[in-house]
């Protein structure tokens, strides 16, 4: 158990931090989800904009640091990748 005043304060500050990050990576999570099922649904269109829609919130994930940068470049890559297959 903490015992300092500001230990307890730094417990209390990184529960808070945990639940606004952990909501920042489950949004990203469901922009993945949703550009996923796009491209499986084979609509290059609604695809193309699920991706555009994705690619912010990795850059926004990175920035606040919640994703490593080269998992955001690799997860945006491969659904690049699967976009350009359906054409």
């Amino acid at each position: 158990m903490a015992n300092t005043p500001q230990a307890k304060k730094r417990i209390r500050r990184n529960d808070r931090r945990a639940e606004i990050n952990g909501a920042r990576v489950g949004r990203i999570r469901t922009f993945v989800k949703k550009a996923e099922a796009a491209l499986e649904s084979g609509d290059k269109d609604a695809a193309t904009l699920a991706l555009a829609a994705v690619q912010p919130e990795l850059a926004r994930g990175v920035a606040k640091g919640v994703v490593h940068r080269n998992t955001a470049s690799r997860k945006f890559s491969r659904l690049t990748k699967r976009l350009v297959a359906l054409g």
